[in-house]
């Protein structure tokens, strides 16, 4: 069952939202905080965010860019914000869709499953075999799954947003510590290490999914390499 977080300061709007979901068969969450929206996607429980945009202790365009500084997780804002501008701004700051009020419930929740199939299948590797499973923090390859932390499952899958791009430690840093916490860029090299040994020994084939580019960073490649290095 997915979880939704409903962050609405309209206590009788967050509850029709909330029923209209839980008939669809998700798990519905509410919160009228900005700090606390944060601290609960932070926890990675959630598979959609519907955001409203003026909310009593902040702005939902912040809240929005600064879960785009740790997580991917699919955000429709709905506002009564109106205006172009106010759309165009919104989808340029990380929101998936932009849900204008007054509107009907029944189409909210059409458009959580409508971001959310795309979430699920832009997660899959591109050639077809690496798949990453959000739901269940897992990867899996030829039905084969491996469960990964929170931190792995993020690395892994800013890797495979553009395979064969190479991300530096200093952008995966900026991924799986958003609020800039003072740590050893090696920190980026244990993990990768533990990444790469657990998919290495839970995925069948032996594929090494993670390329090391020496004094760049790394990469989710399609192709093992030769002989990798894994200090990098």
């Amino acid at each position: 069952m997915a979880r939704v977080l409903i962050v609405e300061d309209e206590p009788r709007l967050a509850q029709l939202l909330a029923d209209y979901l839980t008939h669809s068969h998700f798990q519905a969450d509410q919160t009228a905080s900005v700090r606390e929206a944060e601290r609960r996607v932070r926890e990675g429980n959630y598979q959609a965010v519907l955001l409203d945009l003026m909310l009593p202790d902040g702005d939902g365009m912040e809240l929005c860019k600064n879960i785009r500084r740790f997580s991917q997780v699919p955000v429709l804002m709905i506002t009564a914000r109106v205006e172009e501008v106010d759309r165009l701004l919104g989808l340029e700051i990380g929101a998936d869709d932009y849900i204008c009020k007054p509107f009907s419930p029944r189409e909210v929740v059409a458009r959580v499953k409508a971001v959310l199939r795309r979430s699920m299948a832009a997660e899959q590797h591109p050639d077809g075999g690496l798949e990453l499973d959000r739901h269940r923090f897992e990867a899996v390859y030829q039905s084969a799954r491996v469960a990964l932390t929170a931190i792995e499952f993020e690395l892994l899958a800013t890797l495979a947003k553009q395979p064969g791009r190479i991300w530096s430690r200093d952008q995966l840093m900026d991924v799986i510590y958003p609020d800039h916490r003072v740590v050893s860029d090696r920190t980026i090299d244990s993990h990768i290490r533990k990444l790469r040994r657990k998919l290495g020994e839970g995925l069948p084939g032996g594929h090494d999914w993670i390329g090391s580019v020496y004094g760049v960073g790394y990469r989710l490649q399609a192709q093992p390499e030769d002989d990798p290095d894994e200090d990098e």
